[in-house]
């Protein structure tokens, strides 16, 4: 092969044709006092302290979304974290710190409330969940169509500037042996960076807008690769072999591809990933909170587990630095992960038929949004 072919090659992911899709908006601001004083209704009191005020946000956000042609908009006043993932079913599942969300983006609709009457949050959180079969090509007019949405809801409080922070999150989602197991094909991604995306739809974000690029990597722990380290059961820490096994094979196969920057997550935690202006790592509940700066130089892997107790699932994550972060980048940055985790698998002895290695692809931005930025 030719230095031009390789290079052309390293420049596409080759993702399984029946990967998953998502895409969705959060933008948050502030719940005010103003927001509250001008929307309180003394006489609905008995309905709980906030439920006038959550109320009309809430029918002015479906109002707004019925005139844009926005089928799923959610309204959540909990300060609870919302994430989206894809299922054939729709439902919403609520921990103390979480919303999750599943849903088909082909089929689903949903228009709905998250808001407890006496609590007042300490932002205001709106989810726009995209419809539709062509989710990534679409991409960038769905966000121009919320980020138009956002400013005439804006207008129809009639209370000023909200301050808007929007954040756009999209990820792809298969497992790493699709092909295995189903034959099915693949199709060629160049995963270019997201503003490069919309500019190319005439669709322009601010300079402001800061972005992170990474990979989780879902393996399930069966017992045929717990048998591989000693176990011993009337132990303090039993599984600190198990665990100590599965962090060499991570980290000789991430330097063996050149990637510097991530973490295994083994102790029953949420990863939570976020962009810091330094490297961070901290438990908050039921959440790992990761923060990167992908500016700054590598900070190498970490690994949190439990030794006490053993995981349905051990977590990795691959977090891009600034090189990775390219327009060119992404792709070779997604081909040297699969080719590490495929390396890691080899050595952990898991099985391409039996064993499904789930690998999530994600590409974040977020800025402050207003009339003078908005697409």
């Amino acid at each position: 092969m030719s230095i031009i072919r390789k290079r052309s090659a390293n420049q596409k992911a080759y993702i399984p044709t029946n990967a998953r899709d998502n895409h969705y908006l959060l933008a948050e601001f502030p719940l005010t006092d103003k927001l509250i004083d001008t929307f309180n209704q003394q006489d609905a009191l008995h309905e709980g302290k906030y439920a006038s005020v959550y109320k009309h946000l809430a029918k002015t956000l479906f109002d707004v979304s019925q005139k844009f042609e926005v089928a799923n908009s959610l309204f959540i006043a909990n300060d609870k974290l919302a994430r989206v993932r894809y299922s054939q079913e729709m439902h919403q599942w609520q921990t103390n710190q979480q919303i999750l969300f599943y849903y088909n983006p082909a089929y689903h609709e949903l228009q709905k409330s998250f808001y407890d009457v006496e609590y007042r949050a300490e932002k205001i959180t709106l989810l726009f969940l995209a419809t539709g079969s062509d989710i990534r090509v679409n991409a960038a007019n769905f966000h121009a169509r919320i980020s138009k949405l956002l400013l005439a809801f804006e207008d129809a409080l009639d209370v000023g500037d909200l301050s808007f922070r929007l954040r756009d999150h999209q990820h792809l989602t298969y497992d790493l042996f699709s092909k295995q197991k189903t034959g099915v094909d693949t199709k060629a991604h160049k995963l270019r960076t997201i503003n490069v995306r919309y500019a190319s739809q005439h669709v322009e974000l601010p300079d402001s807008q800061r972005q992170m690029t990474y990979a989780t990597v879902n393996i399930p722990v069966k017992q045929h690769l717990v048998s591989l380290a000693e176990i011993d059961h009337e132990s303090d820490d039993p599984y600190n072999p198990f665990y100590t096994l599965v962090t060499d094979a991570f980290t000789v196969a991430a330097k063996r591809y050149n990637l510097n920057n991530g973490a295994l997550i083994a102790n029953g935690l949420i990863p939570i990933v976020r962009k810091s202006e330094y490297e961070t790592v901290s438990r908050v509940g039921e959440l790992q909170m990761l923060g990167y700066n992908p500016d700054l130089s590598p900070c190498g892997f970490i690994s949190k587990w439990d030794a006490r107790s053993l995981v349905d699932n051990i977590q990795l994550v691959f977090v891009a630095t600034k090189e990775k972060q390219t327009d060119v980048a992404h792709a070779k940055f997604l081909n040297q992960i699969e080719m590490a985790v495929k390396l890691m698998a080899t050595e952990l002895e898991l099985s391409p038929v039996n064993d499904e290695i789930i690998i999530r692809f994600h590409q974040h931005i977020a800025y402050n949004l207003d009339n003078r930025n908005h697409p």
